[in-house]
């Protein structure tokens, strides 16, 4: 295969994995060493075994951070820090890319990013959804509400008002006090439920100075 060849197979993709050239009669060793070259050559970007995306100039749709997230690890979704930070709930900027798996916890450095992965078990791995977070990009990302009970389960005090506090948590209106109470009764967890009742005073306060403000 010439690189002309790879551009036209996989060039609108902000992703690729290795496997997708590897199909039909061709020599899977002869595959592999031209990834390395192309890779050494700066023409490819290895992400981690088997996962690419093109450098430039040959990348046409920049894959995002969320997007290689989820691909790094599967099954896993964006939460915590980086899913809050996404819907503008907190106003730290996350470096480091966070998501939940059901998988060993992690962390993971790329030539474009640092990931973090986070263990919980399999009754607690819901609450996420696929949302469009690039131009025909979509990533398994937490709700709002999630993302902060993940939070706060994965944190040791992460239930404490001062914990919550020092979040700086913003624009408080966006969560549903309701679906809090629906995420922390499914978890059967009393240390999200005593947030959940401290995010309520939270909303509430904010909610009430916001009203003075204007009045």
């Amino acid at each position: 295969m010439k690189f002309k060849e790879l551009l036209e197979t996989v060039g609108d993709a902000p992703l690729f994995e290795s496997a997708l050239l590897l199909a039909g009669d061709v020599d899977p060793g002869n595959v592999r060493r031209q990834l390395s070259r192309w890779t050494s050559a700066g023409k490819l970007i290895q992400l981690r075994r088997g996962l690419y995306t093109l450098a430039a100039p040959y990348q046409k749709n920049p894959p995002h951070p969320f997007l290689i997230a989820n691909h790094l690890v599967s099954p896993s979704y964006v939460s915590l820090q980086s899913a809050l930070a996404y819907d503008a709930l907190i106003p730290e900027y996350a470096a480091v890319i966070t998501s939940v798996t059901t998988g060993r916890p992690e962390r993971l450095e790329t030539p474009l990013s640092h990931y973090e992965f986070r263990h919980v078990q399999t009754n607690r791995f819901y609450g996420f959804r696929l949302r469009e977070i690039a131009p025909d990009q979509q990533a398994f990302v937490a709700e709002p509400e999630k993302a902060l009970l993940d939070l706060v389960y994965l944190h040791p005090g992460g239930d404490a008002r001062s914990y919550l506090r020092g979040l700086r948590l913003q624009n408080l209106d966006q969560l549903s006090v309701g679906r809090l109470q629906q995420l922390a009764q499914r978890a059967d967890s009393p240390k999200l439920e005593r947030a959940v009742a401290n995010i309520t005073t939270l909303i509430k306060s904010e909610a009430e100075v916001g009203y003075e403000t204007l009045s």
